[in-house]
């Protein structure tokens, strides 16, 4: 072929089809594969690892090719999108046959039904069944911003007024899997949303023009105002716009069900920073993974639904008290009724994902399973509001159980139509429950039972005519016919017989008839098998339709389902770790008694050890207020934990749960700041020293009366008087500037001299003990102050060698003299320490002076436990006690 050589007609549709859609990997359907072909075969072959062969030629050159099975193609979608990929699907919109009646060079007609990008999934292979999928689009007016996020597989809607400055922290809490953004702003926010785990997607700016984006939103929800839903900024028109259009052009016209966008107010909800979120683990460890964190610790829902709430909930903690109080009142109905949330939990296990079944079927992307699946939950729904109806429901509760019920119409129609285990595809039919439609019934009868059918007809047929060797036979020629002997042609031609034995042919031995039954009913059994299908097809439209008219109250009911799911699942946690509900107010209180970690907690408890709970009191009202903490005491002897523990309590509080502790009172926090940890970041240039200044300056510049702020080793990292005086001043601004509640943590034990300046701090420590040489945590925290921070013993604990730790005593010694003496640290350490010298591999001076084992250590020295009876073992006690008396 050279470059005079036409293109081919399927290869001309093809570059159409491409050249509209440059940017995503074209899946181009070809009968049972999706074919791609050119630079998309070579990127998909490399990324999902499958042959590059070639078809044909263009332009003189050869074709690089690769394929997948359409039945298997969802795997596939999924490997691409995680490697950063777009995929234009491309359907065959009609049969083959249809094609070849307009001429034998004619193509199939083809075009683009989806385009699949990270936020707009909603097959279930391709999501976490426990985790939301956001799309979200960031909008700017002037100096003003709004981030509008939804869930294409539950349908959820919500817009925020989010300042650019803000927008780290939103994607933080979302962590929306695509952002939309003007394409203007793309390039300067690119490695903004590449740090928080998204992909960025320019939009043109017509695709945020408020003015259009306000007609589309309510064309989508069939509205003239949007006033009927909330007061909405331009701006947040704006976000909302871009997520629509976006929906428009990615699903082909075929949107999702999407609830009445919620306005999420500035001040309704805890604001938690990345940072923070990092250094709680809130919804994963530092290690990446969701094990070590604290959802995994507190996640005992048993429906996806109720998983996804629990997530949205612990990101987003509520700073409305009334809110909270009702949330917490849910809770407790299931705390005091243990039996009736043991049969809520049993009933809601068998409840499938209500809210993504309905998604897929108003994306015409469902099939027989999740008509199922509407069927099998709207049963339970309803049962679990039979369980559940009282009179003394507290009233989130008794919102949720009202919206169970009231699908029975629709229960019944799915329960009559579908068969109790469908298959996943709906070609391959047999999901219609036998006697729901009589027309299917017979088809079906006909295609299992041709035969059967046959081979009656022949029997009346032999009856009418008094010929018993009357047959019904078939050949590729006349189909199925009537053959009687030619002795009896006669009177099968003569009346009444010819009024329904229709002459066809006469051969030397037989004569051959047909009926209008027979005729009808051999089209009937030829055509049954796809007519069938067809019938089936007819009848799942019909059920989605069903489905999609009642779409409001089903997807009332799914929420109504995680809700309960969320507070019973909360009420197991409480009940099983001996949880205590909280008193939330909006106070500037924070009075914490024997509280805990429930990460840490748990990981000791499968240890088999013990939390040592502490008690925080933080209030900042009345004579004698001191709201914040300066926290000294060695590595090791849980300070980190202290810190943590006291803002997940104050988290999970408002987010409407139980807490780990005794008892607590808690002010609302609007703001929860954390630097807790180290780390550098080597894609910014960043060391460790200059991450923590970065997040501590955004503390001090943030924080309000009313947040919480825990800090930890300020200033390590540099040099030592530079740390101090960094840490100093920190501590003084969080006192005099921020004025909020805090613990603050260090190693500088300087800094407790300040709790005589500053009437609000006090000095609190983790207390040790000592025992020949080695140090002992006791993990309680006490007022006053460490006095030192037993760093060589943790290095001997860590098991550095114990030359090294030696040596590190005899230095510790000598700068500690060096202090109480004139002349200084410094002047001790040019005169008298020579620091590079190393210790020889003889015994040190301290082990040298060690003492003699005692009797009680020889006599055990003596003992073979493995071979001591109890008896002996009775008596080697006893022995014991008196080598020590």
């Amino acid at each position: 072929m050279n470059e005079s050589t036409p293109v081919s007609p399927m290869m001309a549709q093809y570059l159409a089809i491409k050249a509209d859609h440059p940017d995503a990997l074209l899946f181009y359907r070809m009968g049972d594969f999706y074919e791609m072909f050119f630079d998309d075969a070579e990127a998909a072959s490399a990324a999902l690892d499958i042959a590059l062969t070639k078809r044909g030629q263009h332009l003189g050159q050869d074709i690089p090719m690769c394929g997948v099975p359409a039945h298997s193609a969802e795997g596939y979608l999924l490997t691409l999108i995680r490697k950063g990929f777009r995929v234009a699907v491309c359907e065959q919109m009609e049969d083959p046959a249809e094609a070849r009646k307009r001429g034998s060079k004619s193509v199939v007609r083809r075009e683009v039904t989806r385009l699949v990008t990270p936020g707009t999934l909603t097959e279930e292979s391709l999501l976490e069944s426990r985790r939301h999928n956001f799309l979200a689009a960031f909008a700017e007016i002037r100096d003003e911003g709004a981030l509008a996020w939804v869930d294409v597989s539950t349908g959820d809607v919500t817009v925020a007024p989010c300042a650019r400055l803000g927008l780290g922290p939103m994607l933080a809490r979302i962590a929306p899997s695509e952002l939309l953004l003007p394409d203007h702003l793309e390039p300067e926010l690119r490695g903004l949303v590449s740090e928080m785990g998204a992909v960025a997607t320019p939009l043109a700016r017509a695709s945020f023009d408020s003015a259009a984006a306000e007609a589309r939103i309510a064309r989508l929800y069939g509205v003239r105002s949007l006033e009927g839903f909330a007061a909405f900024e331009r701006v947040e028109i704006a976000a909302l716009g871009g997520v629509v259009d976006y929906l428009e052009l990615t699903q082909k016209g075929r949107l999702p069900l999407l609830r009445p966008p919620a306005r999420e107010s500035a001040g309704g909800l805890m604001r938690i920073d990345a940072a923070t979120r990092r250094n709680l683990e809130l919804t994963r460890a530092l290690s990446g993974g969701r094990e070590g964190s604290l959802l995994a610790a507190i996640d005992r829902t048993v429906t996806g639904g109720g998983a996804r709430l629990l997530e949205i909930r612990l990101n987003a903690p509520s700073a409305h008290v009334p809110t909270i109080r009702e949330r917490q009142a849910a809770v407790a109905h299931f705390v005091e009724a243990p039996e009736v949330a043991r049969a809520a939990r049993e009933r809601l296990r068998r409840v499938p994902d209500l809210e993504r079944a309905l998604s897929r079927l108003a994306l015409d992307r469902g099939g027989p399973r999740d008509l199922t699946a509407i069927r099998d939950a709207l049963a339970e729904a309803a049962a679990l509001r039979r369980d559940l109806d009282s009179p003394d429901l507290p009233g989130a509760l008794a919102e949720a159980v009202a919206a169970l019920g009231g699908h029975e119409e629709l229960a019944e129609l799915l329960d009559a139509a579908l068969v109790a285990e469908p298959p996943l595809i709906l070609r391959d039919g047999g999901f219609v429950a036998a006697g729901f439609d009589p027309e299917l019934d017979e088809t079906r009868r006909l295609r299992d039972e041709g035969r059967g059918v046959i081979a009656g007809l022949q029997a009346e047929y032999a009856a009418l005519a008094g010929v018993n060797a009357l047959k019904v036979k078939h050949n590729n020629v006349l189909g199925y016919f009537i053959e009687t002997p030619a002795t009896h042609a006669a009177k099968m031609l003569a009346e009444p017989l010819n009024a329904t034995f229709m002459h066809r042919q006469t051969t030397a031995n037989a004569v051959r008839f047909t009926t209008l039954a027979l005729a009808e009913i051999e089209t009937k059994i030829l055509n049954a098998g796809g007519h069938a299908l067809e019938l089936e097809r007819r009848v799942f439209e019909t059920l989605r339709r069903a489905v999609l008219d009642r779409s409001g109250p089903v997807a009332a009911a799914a929420r109504a389902l995680a809700e309960t799911d969320l507070a019973a699942a909360l009420a197991d946690l409480a009940l099983a770790l001996d949880w205590t509900r909280p008193e939330v107010d909006d106070s500037r209180c924070f009075e914490i008694v024997g509280g805990r970690h429930p990460v840490v907690e748990q990981a000791l408890a499968r240890e088999g050890g013990a939390f040592v709970a502490n008690d925080c009191d933080l209030s900042a009202e009345g004579a004698g207020a001191r709201p914040i903490w300066l926290l000294t005491g060695p590595n090791m002897a849980g300070k980190s934990t202290f810190l943590r523990q006291n803002a997940v309590i104050a988290l999970l509080a408002q987010m409407g749960a139980y807490v780990p502790a005794t008892a607590a009172r808690i002010g609302v926090v609007d703001q929860l700041f954390s630097r807790v940890g180290a780390a550098d970041d080597l894609a910014r240039g960043r060391s460790t020293f200059m991450v923590e200044m970065v997040e501590t300056a955004a503390i001090l510049n943030q924080a309000g009366e009313r947040a919480l702020v825990i800090l930890d080793e300020i200033g390590r990292g540099t040099a030592t008087y530079d740390g101090l005086s960094i840490a100093w001043a920190t501590l003084e601004h969080l006192h005099d500037a921020n004025r909020c509640r805090g613990l603050f943590a260090t190693h500088y034990h300087e800094l407790t001299a300040l709790a005589e300046k500053l009437p609000g701090l006090r000095n609190a420590t983790v207390a040790v003990r000592e025992w020949e040489g080695d140090v002992i945590f006791l993990h309680e925290v006490r007022e006053g102050a460490a006095d030192r921070s037993y760093g060589v013993q943790v290095a001997r604990l860590a098991g550095l060698p114990r030359a090294v730790v030696e040596r590190a005593r005899v230095v510790l010694d000598t700068l500690e003299q060096g202090d109480r003496e004139p002349g200084g640290k410094a002047k001790t350490l040019v005169d008298d320490l020579p620091l590079f010298s190393v210790v020889a591999r003889s015994p040190s001076p301290v082990a040298a002076a060690a003492p003699p084992a005692s009797a009680a250590e020889e006599r055990l020295r003596a003992v073979h436990p493995d071979e001591l009876s109890p008896r002996e073992a009775l008596a080697l006690v006893y022995d014991l006690k008196a080598l020590i008396a």
